[in-house]
């Protein structure tokens, strides 16, 4: 894996990538053992993409992904996952009821965690069934700053505030 650090409110994240796409984001930046390198083509589109969502300017990632590892049913969490458009929230249940399985909340929380994409797959955009901010892998006060971003952001577009 080639890695590159992005600077963001939540901290740094850890951004890596294979050979067909991005594979990885780490909160807390670049694990230890690993050496950033020179961004290719692939890294500095995935730097850029990060750094125009955290200033509000971009709502969508392009960059292509290649997720690895998973079971199968975790592996369509982040499909649904993926799928949850800028600003909107969606619950556990709402998901393990789309992935067919609406009984497996507490399981989509734990493919929530084991996400390796957080940020460009949101499991940030996942509350509980009351609407209430629960359980994140990057810590509830990242979330917190990555759903009032998607907010301002919807707000001051709907609007005309930009």
């Amino acid at each position: 894996m080639r890695w590159v650090e992005v600077q963001a409110p939540i901290d740094a994240l850890g951004v890596a990538a294979d050979e067909s796409g991005i594979c990885r984001v780490q909160f807390g930046g670049m694990p230890p053992n690993a050496t950033a390198v020179e961004p290719d083509e692939l890294l500095a589109q995935a730097a850029d993409e990060l750094t125009r969502y955290f200033a509000g300017e971009d709502l969508t990632f392009t960059v292509p992904l290649s997720v690895r590892g998973g079971s199968q049913f975790e592996r369509a969490v982040w499909r649904q996952l993926y799928a949850v458009p800028y600003a909107e929230m969606r619950t556990y249940g709402q998901i393990a009821a789309a992935v067919g399985d609406p009984d497996a909340a507490r399981a989509v929380g734990t493919a929530c965690n084991r996400n390796p994409i957080p940020v460009i797959i949101p499991c940030h955009r996942v509350v509980g069934a009351d609407g209430k901010m629960v359980g994140f892998g990057g810590g509830l006060w990242r979330k917190k700053i990555l759903l009032e971003l998607e907010a301002r952001v919807r707000i001051e577009r709907e609007f005309g505030l930009q």
